[in-house]
Order: structure tokens, then C-alpha cells, then sequence
């Protein structure tokens, strides 16, 4: 009797270790969180006067990378790096205009390769620069009826809709199409901000958040698992989000940039200009970095703007979770949270991204759930937007594609402490935004972040390959973490710069 019960007992325990065998053998989903101009400023990244409380949750059921980089301070060069693995040099894409794939048309990207791997892949919102979908990349591309294809800019105040109106009208008067986009729905903007009283359905944000529960409860009822991308917005100017997201805010109380001014020593050419900002209304007349400081009531503003969208898009990230374990997929979701790069709110006298400061480079990066050993920890260790690729394949117990210019962080997801390189590079290319102006001298600055530096070298750019050196700057982070001062001139630190400045060249080695 008793030995038939042992038997019985280690059927019941072989039986057990198969299924968990499988278990951790089965390919994890995963749900990609690309969300536009979001700078790593909030809870997670130590700022607690802005409400995120689900951001919250996934870095404490993941890792939050402190010193993550993207390759480029601009939405489709930093989105074309990351979903290819590949750097801006590389594709040859440094501008707003440029489709990933002119210049490499049979390169693959991660949802592509994840599809060709059995994923089913699904893409919503942004995740590539909206005016370039991918449709290579998706089982499924998903269109949400009625909306513009940039539908940032959507207003529901009084004033923001008599000026859409009275351009409206202007337009259609003159016969002009070019606000039409190719669904035929019109897109114009008004002003840089808006308060609304509306539930968050009315912006696209909202809507798109409720289709992907949707498309969850279908991948739910498949057996393959799943890329899912959902693409946010927010906080990409302009700055609108219903008023119970302005409302968690006193705009008195959110502190303001205490470096208004341009980084000393540095070319003034470094900062970027606030293209972006002064093509809303009430901002036409906003001052060059260079020239003033924008009011404190302007920037208060801005500010206050700024934050309700980062908290009305924390809530949709909130709908997405708790759609995951209602479902019963959470325990076999890996889940990475992206922003596209960083975003100035007034630090170098800016209100913008577009320069190769650590403020701009900088982003949000946290990846949460299976798989992930490390959960609730913070890396310090350096890591680059070309690294999520390889990273993702080893998470999924795929290989590694050998083309690709990153290296897996998989070994922090198991130890926060563990360090995969010790560099990470950025580029910019200025005096091509949004499209390149032939009048305009352009000219491409490289930088190097390492633990203590951040180096920058400035060139002509001529044809698409660089040729004068103009410049460099260097900023030492033990003494100066926000970069107001360029000690590149110092003679006691020509030998550091030596040493920044080999190992720059060598990662920028037989590109342009």
C-alpha cells in the first residue's frame, strides 16, 4: 500500500514539474508602451509631485533603467533606432521625413521579427513615426475611424474650436488641401494647451486605450502569443487632457527649471530652437533660447499642461494592466514602457527635445513582468534604445539577430547590479527640422555618455556626411549633472577628451 501511494505521489510530482517545465517554456506576450516626448521626471524616476501611480506598478513588478539613452533627441529617428536595432547613422534617418526603409527597404523590425517568429502582431497609435506605418511589421495595423493621422492635436474647448473654425473656413476659401490628410479628415492646431471637462474617450488617447482591450479579449481566445504596441500620444504638445488630470495639480506648486540659461561655454547653436512650441497660437511669439525667458505665468502654464497629460496617460497604461490580469495573461506578459526621448521644460531657457543635452538623450525605460527576476529595482548600469531589440529576443528565448548595434540588457533584468557597457551614444542633426532647408548651414553633433561624461563633437554636415569639425563640448556629471558648464576648453582635461573622443570616433566608425 504504501509503496503504490509513493508511486502515486511521484506520477503527481513528475506530472507537476512538466507543467511548470512548460510553463516557463512558453513564449511570453509582449505589450510594447511607446509614449511620445515623455521625459523621465516622474515617480519612478524619483519625481513624486507628479501622480503616476501605474507607471508605479510596473516598475515595481519590473526594472526602471535610470541611464537609458536614445540615439537621437527626435521622434523617427530615436523610433526607427529602437524598432530596428539599428543607429541613425546606420538607416541613414536623422529627420522627420525620412521612411526608415528608403534607404534599407528589407530591414526588419522587432514586431517584424517577432510576426515571422509566430507572434501575432498588432499596432495601435504611435510606435513608428505616425506619417511612416509599418505594414510589414503587423498581423494587423489598427485604424481608428474619424481621426486625423496625428490626432495630438484634438480640441474640445470654446476658443480652441472657433480658431480650428476660423482656419477651417480660410482654408476651404483659398482651396487649400493641405490640412487634409489622406483619410480626408482635416488637421489643424490651435493653442498649446487645453482643459477640457470631458471623459478621456474624447481624446484619441482614451479611444485607442478602450480598442486595445478589445484586441486583448481577442488574443486572449488565440493560442499564439502576441506583440502588442500601443502607441501613446501624450505628452506631445499640444498639451490637452481632460480636466480632472489638470485638476491633481496646484500649478503654483510644480517647481520650475533652475537652469534657465544656455550651458556655459557651449556654441550656441547647441540649444535647438522652439520650432514646435511656436507653431501653436498662443505661442508664436515665444522667445529663442538664446534671446529671453519665457514668462513664469507662460511657463506655469506649460508646466501645468505638461503634467495632466503624463497623468491622463498613466490612467490609460492603468486600463491596459488591469485589462491584462482581469484576463488572465498578465502572468505571461512582459510589458515595456518607452518614451521616444526627453523633453526640456525650460532647463537650458528651452521648451522642446531636439539637442544631444542629457535632457533630451535621456529616457524613460521600464521593463516589467515574465521573466524578470529583478522586480522593483532600479539599474544604473548605461544602456541605449538599440539595446531593446536583442534584449526582447532573449526574454522570448529567440535569437539574436547578428546585424543588430545593441546588446541585450537581459543579465540587469536578472540582477539590477549587473552592467552591460559602459558607453552610450547619441547624435543630432541640427538645421534640418521638420524638413531639410537648403539655405540653412547644416551640422551634426555626436556625443558619448559614459559613467562620469557626456562629450559632444560638432561637425559641418555636407551631403549627408559630416566634414569641418566645428566644436566640442564636455561635461563632467560627478560635479555638474545638468550640464550648465562645457569644460572642454580646460587644458588639464585635453587627455580625458583624448580618450572621449577615441572611443566616439570608433562607435561612428565606417558610417557616414
Amino acid at each position: 500500500m504504501k509503496k503504490t501511494i509513493f508511486i502515486l505521489l511521484s506520477f503527481c510530482f513528475l506530472i507537476a514539474g512538466f507543467t511548470d517545465n512548460a510553463t516557463e517554456k512558453q513564449q511570453p506576450n509582449i505589450l510594447f508602451i511607446p509614449i511620445d516626448d515623455l521625459r523621465p521626471d516622474f515617480e519612478a524616476y524619483g519625481n513624486t509631485a507628479m501622480k503616476t501611480p501605474n507607471i508605479t506598478r510596473l516598475a515595481n513588478n519590473g526594472v526602471t533603467f535610470t541611464r537609458a539613452y536614445c540615439q537621437q533627441a527626435v521622434c523617427n529617428p530615436s523610433r526607427a533606432s529602437l524598432l530596428t536595432g539599428l543607429r541613425p547613422d546606420d538607416l541613414q534617418v536623422w529627420d522627420l521625413q525620412t521612411p526608415f526603409r528608403k534607404n534599407m527597404p528589407n530591414v526588419v523590425t522587432i514586431p517584424q521579427y517577432f510576426k515571422q517568429n509566430g507572434y501575432t502582431t498588432i499596432g495601435l497609435g504611435k510606435t513608428f513615426h505616425n506619417i511612416f506605418p509599418d505594414s510589414l511589421s503587423w498581423t494587423k495595423d489598427v485604424y481608428i475611424k474619424d481621426y486625423p493621422f496625428d490626432p495630438d492635436a484634438m480640441y474640445f474647448s470654446k476658443e480652441n474650436l472657433k480658431i480650428i473654425a476660423s482656419k477651417k473656413q480660410k482654408l476651404i476659401a483659398e482651396n487649400n488641401q493641405t490640412r487634409i490628410d489622406k483619410y480626408g479628415i482635416w488637421y489643424l492646431k490651435a493653442n498649446a494647451t487645453e482643459s477640457a471637462p470631458v471623459e478621456d474617450e474624447a481624446y484619441y488617447d482614451g479611444v485607442q486605450t478602450t480598442e486595445a482591450i478589445r484586441q486583448l479579449h481577442e488574443l486572449k481566445a488565440k493560442e499564439k502569443p502576441f506583440f502588442l504596441s500601443v502607441g501613446f500620444y501624450k505628452p506631445h504638445l499640444p498639451f490637452n487632457a481632460p480636466k480632472k488630470y489638470w485638476d491633481l495639480y496646484d500649478r503654483n506648486k510644480i517647481q520650475l527649471s533652475d537652469n534657465q540659461y544656455l550651458p556655459k561655454g557651449s556654441p550656441v547653436f547647441a540649444v535647438h530652437g522652439d520650432q514646435e512650441l511656436r507653431s501653436y497660437d498662443d505661442f508664436k511669439d515665444l522667445p529663442n533660447p538664446t534671446d529671453a525667458t519665457l514668462s513664469e505665468t507662460r511657463q506655469r502654464e506649460l508646466l501645468h499642461g505638461y503634467y495632466a497629460c503624463v497623468s491622463y496617460i498613466d490612467a490609460q497604461i492603468g486600463r491596459l494592466v488591469d485589462a491584462l490580469e482581469t484576463l488572465g495573461l498578465a502572468e505571461n506578459t512582459v510589458i515595456v514602457l518607452w518614451g521616444d526621448h526627453g523633453w526640456k521644460l525650460g532647463e537650458h531657457n528651452s521648451w522642446a527635445k531636439q539637442s544631444n543635452y542629457e535632457i533630451d538623450t535621456r529616457v524613460p525605460l521600464i521593463v516589467s513582468g515574465k521573466g524578470i527576476k529583478a522586480r522593483g529595482q532600479k539599474s544604473a548600469s548605461l544602456v541605449e534604445f538599440v539595446d531593446v531589440f536583442p534584449s526582447l529576443c532573449e526574454l522570448s528565448s529567440l535569437p539574436i539577430p547578428k546585424n543588430l548595434a545593441g546588446k541585450s540588457f537581459y543579465p540587469i533584468l536578472q540582477n539590477s547590479k549587473n552592467r552591460t557597457k559602459d558607453a552610450a551614444f547619441s547624435q543630432f542633426l541640427l538645421g534640418r527640422f521638420p524638413k531639410k532647408q537648403i539655405s540653412v548651414d547644416e551640422k551634426m553633433g555626436y556625443a558619448i555618455r559614459t559613467d562620469k561624461y557626456r562629450y559632444v563633437e560638432w561637425y559641418n554636415w555636407e551631403n549627408d556626411k559630416r566634414s569641418k569639425y566645428l566644436s566640442n563640448e564636455l561635461f563632467d556629471h560627478t560635479k555638474d549633472p545638468k550640464e550648465n558648464l562645457n569644460i572642454a576648453q580646460n587644458i588639464n582635461n585635453q587627455l580625458i577628451i583624448k580618450d572621449l573622443k577615441t572611443q566616439l570616433l570608433a562607435n561612428f566608425n565606417n558610417r557616414p
